[in-house]
C-alpha cells in the first residue's frame, strides 16, 4: 500500500482508515455475517471520518482524495469488512452517478449531504431481464406532467432499504435500446409508488443488503440526472469507477486472507516443526503474493487515470476480472493452509470465500469483463 501514488495528507488519510478498519469495523465483521445484520450499523463513525465522501471532490463537501488514495482505503475497509465495504460502494455508485451525469443544482441538492453521511443513496440499474445488459432494461419513465411517470422494478439493488435517494436507470425512448435510456433520482421515504422488498438472503456479503424494488411513481423534470437519454453514457462511466472498487475489496479480502495463512502457518506444528518449515507450502503462499501483486498493479493503472478525463474501461475491466478471480484463488488456498480449521466458522477463511465469490458476478459478471476488454481489442 505504502508504493501507491498519494500525497503525504493521503497517506495519512489511509493510516486513519486502516486504524477505523481494524478498531472498529474488524471487530464486528464475523457478528454481521452471522446475524446479516445490515451494514449500516457503522454509517456514523463512517461520517465522522468523512468515508462517505472519499469519491467525491471538494467542492461538494467530499474529501478529494485521488484515484489511488481511494482504492487504497477501499480495500482497507474491504479487508476487516466485506459487508461495510459493500454498502460504502454502492453509495459512491449513486454519488458517481450525479457528479458524472447531472447539472449543478441537482448536485447541490444531494451530494453535500451524501458526502456528509447524512443520506445514504442506492444505484438502480440491475432488473431481472437485464442483469448483465442493462440495455434490455424494461423500467420506464414517461412524460407526465411537470415530470416522469417511472414504472418498473430493480433488483439486486444495494442499500436501497436504507436509503434516502436512488438513482434509477430507466427508459424514456424504449425503441432506442442504450441510447434511449434516462436517470433520475427517486427519494423512496417520501415518494410515493416506490415498493422496497425485504432483503436477499445472499450466500456472502451478510451485512451489504440487496433488495428488489418496485416503481410506479411521479418525479419532477429537475430530478432527471443530465439530459434525457444520456443515462446508459453515465452508467458506463459510473461502472468504470465501480469495477476499480470492486477490484478493491477484491484484494482488500484476498490481503486479510494471506496474512491469515501466513500467521497460521507460522504457528501450526506438525511433526515438532512449523508448516512454513515446508516447501510445498512456501509456493503456496509466493503464489498468492504474486497474484495478490498482480492484481494490485491492475488496479492501481485504472485507478491512475480515473478522474483524468482519459477513458479507461478496458483497464477498469482488466481490474476487476483479474482480482476478483485471483483473490477467489487466494482466499481457497489460504483456507486449504488452515486444513479442517478453516472449513470452521472458528476462522474467517469461510466467510472470506463466500464474500468473495459475488466479485465476479456484480458490476458485470468476468464474461462481460471479457467482452469489454476483447471490443477494446478488436476496435
Amino acid at each position: 500500500m505504502n508504493t501507491y501514488p498519494m500525497t503525504d495528507d493521503e497517506r495519512a488519510m489511509i493510516d486513519q482508515v486502516a486504524r477505523f478498519s481494524g478498531d472498529v469495523l474488524a471487530p464486528k465483521a464475523a457478528q454481521l455475517d452471522e446475524e446479516a445484520q445490515f451494514a449500516t450499523c457503522h454509517l456514523p463513525a463512517m461520517a465522522d471520518l468523512g468515508l462517505l465522501g472519499m469519491n467525491l471532490p471538494e467542492e461538494h463537501g467530499g474529501l478529494g482524495l485521488s484515484g489511488p488514495a481511494l482504492y487504497a482505503a477501499v480495500e482497507a475497509i474491504a479487508g476487516a469488512c466485506g459487508s461495510t465495504a459493500s454498502m460504502l460502494t454502492a453509495h459512491f455508485l449513486a454519488t458517481d452517478s450525479l457528479l458524472l451525469g447531472a447539472d449543478a443544482t441537482l448536485q447541490d441538492r444531494f451530494l453535500p449531504d451524501a458526502a456528509a453521511g447524512r443520506t445514504l443513496g442506492a444505484f438502480a440499474l440491475t432488473e431481472p431481464q437485464a442483469g448483465s445488459n442493462p440495455a434490455d432494461m424494461r423500467t420506464v419513465a414517461r412524460r407526465e406532467g411537470e415530470g416522469y411517470r417511472i414504472k418498473g422494478s430493480k433488483c439486486f439493488i444495494s442499500n436501497a432499504g436504507a436509503a434516502d435517494f436512488i438513482v434509477v436507470y430507466a427508459k424514456t425512448d424504449p425503441d432506442a435500446g442504450a441510447r434511449g435510456v434516462s436517470a433520475f433520482v427517486v427519494e423512496p421515504k417520501s415518494t410515493e409508488g416506490v415498493s422496497i422488498a425485504p432483503n436477499e438472503r445472499t450466500m456472502g456479503l451478510k451485512g451489504g443488503h440487496v433488495f428488489g424494488i418496485s416503481f410506479d411513481c411521479w418525479v419532477p423534470e429537475g430530478n432527471r440526472v443530465g439530459a434525457e437519454n444520456t443515462g446508459f453514457r453515465t452508467a458506463m462511466k459510473v461502472l468504470d469507477n465501480g469495477r476499480i472498487e470492486v477490484a478493491a475489496q477484491a484484494t482488500g479480502i484476498a490481503d486479510a486472507a494471506l496474512k491469515a495463512a501466513i500467521s497460521y502457518a507460522k504457528e501450526r506444528q506438525v511433526s515438532g516443526h512449523a508448516i512454513s518449515e515446508f516447501q510445498g507450502l512456501q509456493w503456496m503462499l509466493a503464489d498468492c503474493a504474486t497474484e495478490l501483486a498482480a492484481a494490485r498493479a491492475l488496479a492501481m493503472q485504472a485507478a491512475v487515470l480515473r478522474g483524468t478525463g482519459v477513458r479507461y474501461s478496458s483497464e477498469s475491466a482488466y481490474a476487476k476480472l483479474y482480482a476478483s478471480e485471483a483473490a477467489w484463488r487466494i482466499a481457497d488456498r489460504a483456507l486449504q493452509i488452515h486444513g479442517g480449521y478453516g472449513y470452521t466458522r472458528d476462522f474467517p477463511l469461510e466467510r472470506y470465500l463466500r464474500d468473495l465469490r459475488i466479485f465476479r458476478i456484480y458490476e458485470g459478471s468476468s464474461e462481460i469483463q471479457r467482452t469489454i476488454i476483447a471490443r477494446g481489442l478488436l476496435a
